[in-house]
């Protein structure tokens, strides 16, 4: 163990705690507009700088520093079919969803959440989409929470020889605290901050593990490069395995348009022109963030050759040791030795920001979910915005210990894993549904509630039966299920009314 690395983490640990009480302090204080709206979607006056950085880190979680690198080292440039399916994936969500949707669910009777919003959208007081999503909800984020909570555990465990347990029941106390304390705009500015760190990282270490290769004193690692470990187009043992890892790797790119822990940062900012900030921050931001990520898993195989080969846990942690082998090799340079120590573990604080961001995220939208979609629509109609706001917020710890109790099972899919099974989830549930709402006239009530039903079922029964036999990722059958359901039920069913569709026409114009 380190003391300096611990003292900054720990330092960067309580500086999110003092974010969560500003914001509850500042909360307690407003008394204009609904409290609900402020605490679920921070009054939609966010600006487009915090709103981009915050849905990127609330996207990027500790798997892209961790995962995505680990599996690049470890199987080769194939892998980086997924940056490439992301990024395309952010663009055109970005693009084509974010402005549509903030202006629709505006006109939606001003919708704060995504089942809120596919409901109003029809304007129908029937609640099956509500409750289904909120099923939906509960299960994917549980498991989601738990890859966050995992990378935790693992991070203070590598770095700090800290009982991997112990290590997750903090990190999970950390993020409940301001999570329940601070609300949205903790989150999101928490996530600015987040982002920023991850960012640093991500641009810093690459390059200095090349002047460390590049040093006349660095000593090449022994190991054998897999075969066509550098060819972009060749993964596996066959042409299907490989075709399998091309289409699997942009099919991660159809999880932006259902992700809601993502899409609701679309929702809440506070103009077309902040909109049109976000954009282009957000996109150059998750290009870099992406490249960097890809560019650490093909250094590794320079920098340690074979060191981190022997398995899927072990190749997670070359970002962590590329950490302290840099700055270990600054401060013995330098003599700065505390202070370069104390540095890394600032930087290793990008991974426990990236963990977290998601992790805040993800809490949020249950909780907005289970507050304004299931209690007061179904358990209690004349509940106050205050009894929502507590209803929300016990739902948050529920969740975090479900989620600690996934991440702490000896069955644990590890990060990559958990992250995969729920970003399928609510890719194959809710973007052929969120797409369709925005773009098709004809879609109707019944269509959407097929859609997510079918989405999420097809996404489950291909995991558990097809995914290994096959080497498709289930979002890519999923998101054809639940797009095929919605429209062949819309098709059956009765078109919307009038009124519905004045509400489309007007979602075309801008608000502001």
């Amino acid at each position: 163990m380190k003391i300096p690395e611990l003292c900054a983490m720990g330092f960067y640990c309580i500086i999110l705690v003092i974010v969560g009480i500003y914001f509850f302090l500042k909360n307690r204080k407003t008394t204009s507009g609904s409290a609900e709206k402020d605490y679920f979607l921070g009054g939609r006056q966010m600006g487009g700088l915090v709103c981009a950085l915050s849905a990127g880190a609330s996207d990027m979680s500790a798997w892209v520093l961790m995962g995505l690198p680990g599996a690049i080292y470890l199987q080769g440039m194939g892998q980086v079919w997924i940056a490439v399916g992301l990024i395309f994936g952010t663009i055109a969500a970005w693009l084509f969803v974010a402005p549509l949707l903030r202006r629709y669910s505006i006109a939606a009777n001003d919708a704060i959440t995504i089942p809120q919003f596919l409901s109003n959208r029809f304007l129908t007081p029937r609640k099956e989409i509500l409750l289904v999503s909120a099923v939906v909800f509960m299960i994917t984020y549980c498991v989601y929470a738990a890859s966050s909570i995992y990378a935790c555990g693992t991070l203070f465990n590598t770095v700090l020889g800290m009982d991997h347990t112990m290590a997750m029941r903090i990190a999970t106390a950390v993020i409940v605290m301001y999570t329940l304390l601070g609300g949205y705009s903790a989150v999101c500015w928490t996530d600015f901050f987040q982002g920023l760190l991850m960012l640093a990282a991500l641009l810093f270490v690459p390059l200095m593990v090349m002047a460390m290769i590049s040093a006349p004193d660095f000593v090449q690692p022994s190991g054998i490069v897999p075969a066509n470990f550098f060819n972009f187009f060749s993964s596996g043992n066959n042409d299907w395995q490989s075709w399998a890892v091309i289409i699997s790797g942009l099919g991660w790119g159809l999880g932006y348009f259902g992700m809601p822990h993502i899409i609701i940062r679309y929702i809440s900012i506070k103009s077309e022109k902040e909109m049109r900030k976000s954009q282009i921050i957000g996109c150059s931001w998750i290009i870099i963030i992406l490249g960097t990520a890809c560019a650490i898993g093909l250094l590794g195989r320079s920098f340690f050759g074979d060191s981190f080969a022997g398995s899927t846990d072990e190749s997670t942690l070359i970002f962590i040791q590329m950490v302290r082998d840099v700055f270990d090799w600054i401060g013995a340079h330098t003599g700065l030795v505390t202070i370069c120590v104390f540095s890394a573990g600032l930087l290793l604080s990008a991974i426990l920001a990236a963990a977290m961001s998601t992790a805040d995220s993800q809490l949020l939208a249950s909780s907005s979910a289970f507050a304004s979609d299931l209690y007061k629509p179904v358990f209690r109609p004349m509940a106050s915005d205050r009894e929502m706001l507590w209803a929300g917020r016990f739902i948050v710890a529920i969740i975090s210990i479900a989620a600690f109790m996934i991440a702490s099972s000896p069955d644990c899919k590890g990060i990559m894993g958990l992250v995969s099974c729920a970003w399928a989830a609510f890719g194959s549930a809710f973007g052929p549904v969120i797409l369709l709402a925005l773009y098709w006239k004809r879609f109707t009530y019944w269509g959407a509630f097929a859609g997510i039903v079918a989405g999420f079922t097809t996404d489950i029964i291909w995991y558990n039966l097809l995914t290994e036999t096959t080497g498709i990722y289930e979002i890519v059958p999923g998101f054809a299920a639940g797009l095929l359901a919605a429209v062949v039920l819309s098709l059956l069913t009765a078109a919307p009314g009038e009124e519905v569709l004045k509400i489309f026409d007007k979602s075309r114009n801008p608000t502001d």
